[in-house]
């Protein structure tokens, strides 16, 4: 019986997240009509942080516990399934298209935040002072509340460079179907309380299956709980490809991956700094070369076609694979 309800809820929280994701996609495309800003501002704004919302209140959480270990760990895996899974899936289904902005702009920022959270990881691994004799999943090294605050200024001049954008471009709104404005936030409103709440569902659940199945909790963390984080990012930016909004699909995946790197890394520092363990760094490596891997995809030809999406969905299960079984033995 007790499993039985386990399975009920995971599959109410999957209908939660895709009608809110629907809802969610609507409201925001419309919010980007009557703003007259193109749609993937707001996927860079609007939705990539109503997307992290999971992401954000889970280490927050973790770091106000005084347990936000696995904070790094969390976003190093959301990112990845971002990049891969994400906006793979979305080629899979359609071509994307990038926009020039995304290429020369928002893009190589997510690369240059990607290297300086590798950078802060490596040099507090290093310089830790006692890591001789420390296995992988040891924390030896610590990302400090100085490197928390260096990320959050970050993401604040990230945030003003993006809305002098959308200002600059507001006579480039795009040609879709308008709602009153009450009615595109409350659209966004009930959207994102569906996503949040079909995400917790998801995840709680899926975590008691699992437990059931004989899963170890390091196990379910480096799956589950990673993927089931970024479950807003899929169904919101599948969606929002399928509705014609690519540019709010990439937008949504490139903006949700600044935002896990800068403010969520960033807030949980200052709450209480991060361990480091050796397998963070590794990791870290891992979506660093992901990260180039889907850039140098999305700059040739200025979009991702199917059989490139087809190679990220499967360097996310080989990732996957090798995850488990480090954990594993």
């Amino acid at each position: 019986m007790q499993a039985f309800l386990y399975v009920l809820f995971l599959l109410f929280g999957f209908v939660l997240l895709i009608k809110g994701a629907d809802w969610f996609v609507d409201g925001a495309a419309a919010l980007a009509k009557k703003l007259k800003v193109p749609g993937v501002i707001i996927g860079l704004t609007v939705v990539a942080m109503g997307t992290s919302a999971p992401e954000l209140a889970v280490s927050v959480t973790s770091a106000i516990s005084h347990s936000n270990g696995l904070c790094l760990g969390n976003v190093i895996g959301s990112n990845l399934f971002n990049l891969l899974v994400v906006l793979g899936a979305c080629a899979v289904i359609s071509p994307i298209a990038v926009e020039k902005g995304i290429l020369t702009r928002d893009f190589p920022f997510s690369l240059v935040t990607t290297m300086l959270v590798a950078v802060f990881a490596g040099l507090g691994f290093i310089f830790s002072g006692n890591i001789k004799n420390a296995d992988m999943t040891t924390q030896t090294g610590t990302l400090t509340r100085t490197n928390g605050i260096i990320l959050l200024v970050f993401f604040a001049l990230y945030l003003a460079v993006t809305v002098i954008v959308a200002i600059k471009n507001r006579e480039e709104g795009e040609d879709i179907e308008s709602l009153p404005l009450w009615k595109s936030l409350l659209y966004l409103g009930v959207g994102i309380a569906c996503i949040v709440i079909g995400g917790n569902l998801v995840v709680d659940n899926a975590k008691q299956i699992a437990y059931l199945l004989g899963m170890s909790e390091t196990l379910v963390g480096l799956t589950i709980v990673a993927i089931g984080t970024s479950l807003p990012e899929l169904v919101t930016s599948v969606v929002a490809s399928r509705k014609g909004q690519n540019g709010m699909a990439v937008g949504n995946v490139v903006g949700s991956n600044i935002f896990n790197l800068l403010l969520i890394i960033g807030v949980s520092c200052v709450i209480n700094p991060i361990g480091i363990a050796f397998e963070s760094i590794i990791d870290m490596v891992c979506l660093l070369v992901a990260s180039v891997m889907s850039y140098i995809f999305c700059i040739t030809g200025k979009k991702v076609c199917r059989s490139e999406g087809a190679v990220m969905v499967v360097c996310y299960v080989a990732y996957t694979g090798y995850a488990i079984a480090r954990a594993m033995f």
